[in-house]
């Protein structure tokens, strides 16, 4: 059974916006799935399905973004799931809009979530989906930044991004890592 957590901020304020690209996906694979991701447990969003044969729990922690190792472990802890059987979605700023860059492990990169979730499995060893939003301009504030939405210019992209991503989440369930990084790191 895989746990695919998706990073975000609860809240209709921050629906669309840059930070919560991990929930866009997840709610892309629970439409692509027929999987509602409706039930508040562990200090989350999850729901369960199956998908290309495999028991998946999708999540989305309602924890804001800087404490999402909090429902992560929850949930990890409930159903014995390995590190192994994680992945993690999350925004990227350092990547175009729409790009993505798969990982084994590494660090949080400054990433707040990531940050959060290593200190509360204290592993970076999980599976990781990377999620370009563009850089932030010089002018701006990072939190305004990652809290902004997509310029339109940019939105087709966003969109081919949430599909890959679905599909780089069945790759790595089905192929492994390696081969979701050898397809999709482009």
């Amino acid at each position: 059974m895989y746990i695919i957590a998706g990073l975000g901020n609860p809240g209709k304020e921050y629906a669309g916006t840059r930070h919560n690209a991990g929930f866009a996906v997840i709610d892309a694979l629970a439409d692509k799935y027929n999987i509602d991701v409706d039930t508040a447990k562990h200090k989350g969003l999850i729901g369960k399905g199956i998908i290309d044969g495999q028991k998946v729990i999708l999540v989305k922690p309602l924890t804001y973004m800087n404490l999402s190792g909090e429902c992560i472990r929850e949930v990890m802890d409930y159903y014995k799931a390995d590190i192994d059987d994680l992945i993690v979605i999350f925004d990227d700023i350092s990547l175009e809009p729409g790009r993505l860059r798969l990982r084994a492990k590494g660090s949080a990169g400054g990433h707040n979530g990531i940050k959060n979730i290593i200190a509360q499995l204290g592993s970076d060893k999980f599976k990781r989906i990377k999620f370009g939003v563009g850089d932030k301009p010089k002018e701006w504030d990072l939190a305004d930044w990652v809290l902004s939405r997509y310029p339109k210019e940019v939105e087709a992209d966003v969109e081919n991004g949430i599909k890959k991503a679905c599909d780089a989440v069945a790759c790595i369930m089905n192929e492994g890592i390696e081969s979701g990084m050898n397809k999709y790191n482009g």
